[in-house]
């Protein structure tokens, strides 16, 4: 039974991993992220989706898959980065994730778009880019619209890192910030960890090192956060419905365990290599999945308020850690 089931996925998870290893070598060649490549190969490939050969193993990269890369994400991340960002920073990233969050929310309700979709990229944008938008849309309620969403967002949250990645670090030297302010306005705001290790390697290697600190420090309230919006899906969940609350998703609890093991014990640094380099090709080839199960056409009918909302999004967390910077 299960050996029959595997076999009928195959070929659909063999397509997924054919497309990232395409989006991965273009990104190496020609230096944008990878993640918007398997996004754009997968959408033209969307034909694929249609062979119900590829449909089942196509949809299993695209859910399972996915938060396998969610979950290794932890390895990266310990409770000592937390210690060492100090309580200011700390409270800093909350109000801002927080804060884009609500923001999102409330772009989204007047565009008349869902709250779904302003949780979605509010938490993208305050969090970690495409990673988050991953996470976030694993604990959302099914729709027919959640993979249409999901890949504007990825989209769009991952075009403006690019950009932010080389604008950023010249706003800052414009503005006059010190190599520490640079590093912690470049970890706060910017969307994908990539980039952000891009854009502080650019300054200095400290600058590097410390906006990568506070990237990950970031990436670390993921599950906070996700943990949040399941409670808050719990509390609305309507029990007239015949089926279940939503509960805690098994890749979360394994993100969780992940980064309490790295907290607790010296983790060889060749592991959690191994471990990030297999968390970033799950999430590339589950990315390329959710673009072959896209339809352009219901992309296109959206419009430009998808976009609006993530640029205003990303207006304000630069303005509010700007802000943060210069006042306190």
């Amino acid at each position: 039974m299960l050996l029959t089931q595997a076999k009928s996925m195959l070929p659909g998870i063999a397509m997924s991993v054919v497309v990232g290893l395409a989006a991965l070598f273009l990104s190496e060649h020609y230096g944008a992220p990878a993640m918007l490549f398997a996004l754009l190969l997968g959408i033209a490939m969307s034909f694929i989706y249609n062979d119900p050969k590829c449909k089942l193993g196509i949809d299993f990269t695209a859910c399972h898959i996915l938060r396998i890369g969610v979950a290794l994400l932890g390895l990266r991340i310990a409770f000592n980065d937390l210690i060492t960002m100090g309580w200011k920073t700390g409270i800093l990233l909350v109000v801002a994730i927080a804060s884009t969050i609500f923001v999102g929310i409330g772009l989204a309700k007047v565009l008349g778009l869902t709250k779904r979709f302003g949780v979605l990229t509010g938490g993208s944008v305050g969090i970690c880019g495409a990673s988050a938008a991953m996470a976030i849309s694993a604990v959302l309620p099914d729709g027919k619209d959640k993979d249409r969403d999901t890949l504007l967002t990825i989209i769009g949250v991952t075009s403006l890192s690019t950009i932010a990645m080389v604008l950023y670090p010249i706003l800052a030297t414009t503005l006059g910030l010190d190599e520490r302010q640079i590093s912690l306005f470049l970890g706060a705001t910017i969307h994908d960890v990539a980039q952000v290790v891009g854009a502080g390697y650019s300054v200095s290697e400290q600058a590097g090192d410390l906006a990568t600190l506070t990237k990950l420090v970031r990436v670390a309230l993921l599950m906070p956060v996700v943990l949040c919006i399941l409670l808050v899906l719990r509390l609305n969940f309507d029990t007239t419905k015949d089926s279940k609350p939503p509960g805690i998703p098994g890749f979360l609890i394994a993100f969780i365990c992940l980064m309490t093991l790295n907290s607790l014990i010296d983790i060889p640094q060749q592991v959690t290599q191994y471990a990030t380099d297999i968390s970033r090709f799950a999430l590339v080839i589950a990315i390329a999945a959710i673009g072959m199960k896209s339809n352009f056409a219901q992309i296109t009918e959206v419009g430009v308020k998808p976009i609006i909302i993530l640029v205003l999004e990303t207006l304000w967390i630069a303005a509010l850690v700007l802000a943060f910077i210069k006042f306190m």
